[in-house]
């Protein structure tokens, strides 16, 4: 069974009307002419959608300061489960018609949807996040290098370990993800030689599960456990949730991604176990690609975020991490020997 795409809509019942049907595959209105109507920043979520405490939640997160700061109606839609690309072709001419600007779709998974949907709106603005392949002139392809924050949580989680053993789930097996396990591996390795690192995915592709399945990510991550892993890095979407459920469990350090972790909500009675997070920050990417379009400025091209920019980072939430003098020393003189070019981290 599909599932029923959950709407946030700050309108009119006709908008939500027309959006629900545009989510649930329903007959999008044709032609392609846009609206010339006062509303603002769109989201379209990637699989885990809302909810998933990381990446889905961080690009709301930028939604809603944008809504605060500028005062306009604002849309956020979910996917539909097996969707394909003329569904989220669907959803952003739906969303770009109605006069949302600029529409933004989360994940790579929106690359060839979005290409053809700016195509046909090319006075409204579109960004993706995590994709660098859509060359044109109304969309912004918003980036991060997060094999360098990745780095730090290697550094991490070499000087945490007691066992010599740490872990690495990767959601699906694709190139974004490679980035992640390529900067943790190296930061680990960088650090102590000694260290072990187990590296596992979880599936081979988005539609099995990899982003969106904390049971998988629990059973991987009990699996390293296993094996004597003692930090266990997720880059898995909402399978990190079960990830850090097992770290929790079995009373060793889980390193979460995205957002911080320590400070979600949903998970609150794990957060003693989060030793940080590997942060990039989606919410400001999404909170500035609206305000470029509110300036009359509209970003397009790569717009990259990297340790040198702050967008991509450490979170130190975790009294623990943060008043570790030794842990913090040696971050911080990994980031400047990034940051300086010294140390050249791998993406793949």
């Amino acid at each position: 069974m599909r599932r029923i795409s959950r709407i946030t809509v700050a309108g009119a019942a006709t908008a939500s009307l027309a959006l629900a049907l545009a989510a649930c595959g329903g007959t999008s209105t044709s032609g392609s002419s846009e609206s010339k109507g006062d509303k603002g920043l769109a989201i379209a979520y990637d699989v885990g959608g809302k909810g998933d405490q990381s990446f889905n939640d961080a690009a709301y997160a930028g939604l809603e300061q944008a809504k605060k700061e500028f005062g306009y109606t604002t849309a956020d839609i979910e996917p539909t489960e097996g969707e394909t690309d003329a569904d989220k072709q669907q959803r952003l001419e739906s969303l770009a018609k109605q006069g949302y600007n600029p529409v933004v779709g989360v994940g790579y998974a929106y690359a060839t949807a979005m290409k053809a949907a700016a195509e046909k709106y090319p006075k409204t603005t579109f960004g993706i996040v995590d994709d660098s392949t859509v060359e044109a002139k109304n969309v912004a392809d918003l980036v991060f290098s997060e094999e360098e924050a990745s780095y730090l949580a290697g550094v991490a989680a070499a000087k945490s370990t007691k066992t010599k053993v740490v872990g690495f789930v990767g959601g699906v097996d694709v190139p974004l993800i490679h980035k992640f396990q390529a900067g943790f591996e190296q930061g680990v390795k960088d650090t102590d030689p000694k260290v072990k690192v187990l590296s596992q995915y979880l599936t081979q592709t988005a539609e099995e599960g990899g982003f969106s399945s904390p049971d998988k990510g629990k059973t991987a991550a009990e699996g390293q456990i296993e094996k004597k892993a003692d930090v266990v890095y997720a880059a898995a979407g909402l399978s990190g949730q079960g990830v850090i459920e097992a770290a929790a469990a079995n009373k060793v350090w889980a390193i979460g991604v995205d957002s911080d972790q320590y400070k979600q909500e949903a998970l609150a009675k794990y957060k003693d176990s989060i030793l940080t997070s590997a942060m990039k920050d989606v919410a400001k990417a999404v909170y500035s690609l609206a305000k470029s379009v509110k300036d009359g400025k509209p970003q397009t091209g790569i717009v990259r975020g990297d340790l040198k920019s702050g967008e991509v980072s450490l979170s130190n939430s975790n009294p623990k991490f943060a008043q570790n003098a030794e842990l913090q020393e040696a971050i911080k003189t990994a980031k400047e020997k990034i940051v300086s070019g010294e140390i050249k981290v791998k993406s793949s």
